[in-house]
C-alpha cells in the first residue's frame, strides 16, 4: 500500500427498493474537510491519468460501474517512494480510497458500462494546484494493459 493512503469499506443497505451506498461521513476517521463533491464518468477502456494534486485530499468512491484505480508514489523520502498500488473499485468492491496531496493517481474504465467515480474533494478545484502527465509517461511505472494469467 502507497503510505497515506487509506482503503475504507464502505456499507450499501439494500432491500426490494434498491439500496443507500455510504461514502464519507464527516465522523469518519480519514474525513478531514469539505471542499466540493463531483463526479466524473470514465467509459470502458478509457484512461483518465495521471494527476496529482499538490494541495487537495481525494476521496474516491464508485457506486456504479467499474474502475482500475492506480496510484504511484514518487514522493521524495516517502517509504514508499517508487511503489505503484492498483485498486479496483466498483459495487461488488464498495470501498472509499483516500489519496492524500502529492500521489500521482489515474483509473481506467473496465467492464461493459460506464463507471462513475465520486470523489469528495477536500478543497474546491483549483486548477493551479493539479499537476497532470500523459496516461503513458515512461517516468510513471505502470502499464494499463490487461493481464491474463
Amino acid at each position: 500500500m502507497i503510505d497515506g493512503v487509506t482503503i475504507t469499506p464502505l456499507r450499501q443497505f439494500c432491500d426490494e427498493r434498491g439500496k443507500v451506498m455510504h461514502m464519507l461521513r464527516n465522523d469518519s476517521p480519514v474525513f478531514q474537510s469539505f471542499g466540493e463533491i463531483y463526479f466524473s464518468s470514465v467509459y470502458p477502456g478509457a484512461i483518465k491519468a495521471w494527476h496529482l494534486h499538490k494541495r487537495m485530499t481525494l476521496n474516491y468512491a464508485v457506486p456504479f460501474g467499474n474502475i482500475k484505480f492506480v496510484l504511484y508514489d514518487d514522493r521524495p523520502g516517502s517509504p514508499t517512494k517508487g511503489k505503484v498500488q492498483e485498486v479496483f473499485l466498483g459495487p461488488d468492491n464498495y470501498q472509499l480510497v483516500t489519496v492524500p496531496p502529492l500521489v500521482w493517481n489515474g483509473f481506467k474504465g473496465v467492464g461493459a458500462v460506464a463507471a462513475i467515480v465520486a470523489n469528495c474533494a477536500t478543497i474546491p478545484h483549483d486548477p493551479d494546484e493539479i499537476v497532470r502527465r500523459d496516461p503513458f509517461d515512461p517516468s510513471v511505472p505502470y502499464d494499463w494493459g490487461i493481464r491474463h494469467g
